[in-house]
């Protein structure tokens, strides 16, 4: 065991506040928390810090294609382990990798890359599973996901890409309205995987039907769906009226205008708010032109775009994430972390083990600046950044 003093910090638990906390790990996980002042333990390693600085979850990143030059979809071991390095130095400790349309043969070979990662090693940052993001999608809204292989709803090729994956989709984006018998949806449901409303056309009423059939999620909210209209709500406006559908949101400032990202929390409130990054393999690069998909895309500081202008996934990290919803929407600092934390740990099921800082959870957590800058982050108790 491994008793940790971390003084000029305040560690938000997701439940309560600490002071100067004193962590005890374990094999990995928290044995306890309690504040210094009141604490006779015997202290292993002390950490002081020149500034005030702020503990937190590890961020959870359910939606993330590549970082650091990596893609899921290069299906290689070298790609994925790139990307659990390079995740935790923006507060990542665990997250989905994330595939895109592409041909069946590179889907299966993306997905069995995983499988064999997560047969060989679950050090570090953790990798979550696969959130399978297409094919089953509309033409109408695309976006960057080449048209030549979007699919119908299939569910004998869903259960082709779930074997070769070892069983480990947890998450399906997909068009309700290429699902009309919802013979998809129900086969998701019953594997226990998250169908999520995403790259859809969908009028208000199929997104209702699509509620009633099993969706339960939306895939980064305002963008590759129909908007909110006055005579149909469409998929945006059903994202927003319905209790029962938790919203990906990509808060950089260029996806969802910060006024927008303002209306959605003041709607949707904290609890059902998923921060993500929709990263692709630019993140943390220089700019310059990258392949996505088979596709150009061109990368500047902030943003990643097809030759017409289309947005074709983000450069932006959790840390800036969080920094960027407390300032477009106003939520506390604790509503922020909620968002990258403990709501997606509970839409993935795994709220008994990740998303808050508690007692015989994974010891997950990053040290943040007062301005989320991130200084350190630990891996189910290992430093794996600073």
């Amino acid at each position: 065991m491994t008793t940790y003093l971390f003084e000029n910090a305040t560690l938000f638990s997701g439940i309560e506040t600490v002071n100067n906390p004193l962590l005890e790990i374990k094999k990995g996980r928290i044995v306890s928390i309690v504040e210094s002042f009141n604490s006779e333990h015997i202290v292993d390693e002390m950490v002081t810090f020149p500034s005030p600085v702020y503990i937190v979850p590890g961020f959870i990143d359910i939606h993330i294609h590549g970082v650091k030059g990596a893609d899921v979809m290069d299906g290689t071991l070298q790609s994925l382990q790139t990307m659990k390095k390079a995740l935790p130095q923006e507060g990542t400790t665990s997250f989905l990798a994330t595939t895109i349309t592409q041909s069946e043969e590179e889907i299966l070979q993306a997905l069995q890359t995983v499988k064999s990662s997560l047969d060989q090693d679950s050090s570090g940052c953790e990798m979550l599973g696969v959130h399978l993001e297409g094919p089953f999608i509309s033409k109408k809204r695309a976006g960057a996901q080449p048209l030549e292989f979007i699919r119908s709803a299939d569910v004998s090729l869903f259960n082709k890409f779930q074997k070769a994956s070892g069983k480990n989709i947890k998450l399906v984006t997909m068009a309700p309205e290429e699902d009309p018998d919802g013979k998809l949806v129900a086969e998701l449901k019953n594997q226990r995987v998250i169908p999520s409303i995403g790259h859809s056309d969908a009028s208000y009423e199929q997104v209702v039907q699509g509620i009633e059939d099993g969706f339960n999620h939306v895939t980064h909210l305002f963008n590759g769906m129909k908007g909110a209209h006055h005579r149909d709500l469409g998929v945006a406006g059903g994202a927003l009226l319905h209790d029962e559908l938790m919203s990906e949101m990509i808060v950089d400032g260029i996806h969802i205008s910060p006024p927008m990202v303002k209306l959605a929390y003041q709607t949707m409130g904290a609890d059902r708010i998923i921060l993500i990054t929709d990263a692709m393999r630019a993140k943390g690069l220089k700019e310059g032109e990258f392949s996505l998909g088979g596709q150009t895309v061109y990368v500047t500081e902030d943003r990643a775009v097809l030759k017409d202008g289309t947005l074709a996934g983000s450069v932006l990290k959790m840390n800036d994430a969080v920094k960027n919803m407390i300032e477009y929407s106003g939520c506390s600092l604790h509503e922020a972390v909620k968002m990258a934390t403990i709501n997606p740990a509970k839409q993935l099921g795994i709220l008994d083990r990740k998303g808050s800082l508690e007692n015989g959870k994974d010891a997950d957590f990053c040290i943040v600046s007062e301005s989320f800058e991130v200084l350190q982050t630990y891996a189910r108790g290992d430093k794996v950044f600073g």
